[in-house]
């Protein structure tokens, strides 16, 4: 998988957690747990698309 592919991937990943988290944070049912969560999974996904940016490489 090229480098390019695999950030698109984590790119629509963390795109999807922003929508999962703003659905969360408008659900009355959903905990500050489960919104706490999912925001260190889409931080994650970040530092991961960062780290391979500035390294130019797939690890």
């Amino acid at each position: 998988m090229s480098l390019q592919t695999h950030l698109s991937q984590l790119a629509r990943k963390h795109e999807a957690l922003e929508r999962e988290i703003q659905d969360a944070i408008h659900r009355p049912s959903s905990s500050d747990q489960q919104i706490a969560e999912l925001k260190r999974r889409k931080l994650q996904l970040k530092d991961e698309m960062n780290r391979l940016q500035a390294n130019g490489t797939l690890h």
